[in-house]
């Protein structure tokens, strides 16, 4: 006689149950609210960092906040980067306001930079490294989260090469920012040894279309590429 086979869940092992903190449920519920409503497109390229890492040890500040300045800037020069889809309409926003996603325990919270464009590296710098400590620390207000117009994740310190960008509703865009790598660029016409990273855009497709998607992530690598800043 043949045994009588194991259920599938039994040959799991023993399964242990836990909810969700209440952090977590937003996340889920709002992650699945955008990827049900609102058709995204995703757009990425490779960016030459050398002189964002100049700039970065001239001003001894990170490239999370170099990057948040190039799309501050680039979001100022395109409107429809910096605004949201609502009801049919197009909501456009006079002040650029980026949030900066912070990994926490629960998943991540985006506390914002305010006025980001206005804001100078430095400013930028000491910013986003008082809110990132009192991120993990539980410590953020609901005002630290609010108002926000565009998001900036940075996996680089997580060795991502090339990161998945998703889009926080109803903003237009999200870019997410890979790992500063070790790379053969062209200078001048000639390979030589460098740095690169990976920039994924994610936006709102019915705002964002092909063309100005391409354009405004254009924008921001050629300012991080050139240290326009």
């Amino acid at each position: 006689m043949h045994s009588p086979a194991p259920e599938p869940q039994a040959l799991k092992g023993e399964t242990e149950i836990h909810e969700p903190s209440r952090a977590e449920r937003a996340l889920a519920r709002r992650h699945a609210e955008t990827r049900a409503t609102v058709p995204d497109l995703e757009l990425a390229t490779s960016v030459d960092a050398e002189a964002a890492l100049a700039i970065s040890r001239d001003y001894r500040c990170t490239t999370t906040a170099v990057l948040a300045r190039a799309c501050a800037l680039a979001l100022s020069e395109h409107p429809r980067a910096n605004a949201s889809y609502r009801d049919g309409r197009y909501e456009f926003y006079s002040r650029v306001n980026v949030a900066i996603a912070v990994q926490t325990d629960d998943g991540y919270v985006a506390p914002t930079v305010l006025d980001a464009d206005t804001k100078s590296l430095p400013q930028i710098e000491a910013e986003i490294a008082r809110a990132t400590g009192r991120a993990r620390a539980g410590e953020l207000t609901p005002s630290e989260l609010a108002g926000a117009t565009f998001t900036l994740a940075d996996l680089g310190e997580f060795g991502v090469a090339r990161p998945s960008a998703f889009l926080i509703a109803p903003q237009a865009a999200t870019i997410a920012a890979g790992a500063v790598r070790p790379a053969p660029v062209v200078r001048d016409g000639a390979v030589v040894a460098g740095h690169t990273l990976e920039l994924t855009l994610a936006c709102d497709g019915r705002i964002l279309f092909g063309a100005h998607a391409a354009r405004f992530l254009a924008m921001v690598s050629q300012r991080f590429e050139r240290g326009t800043l």
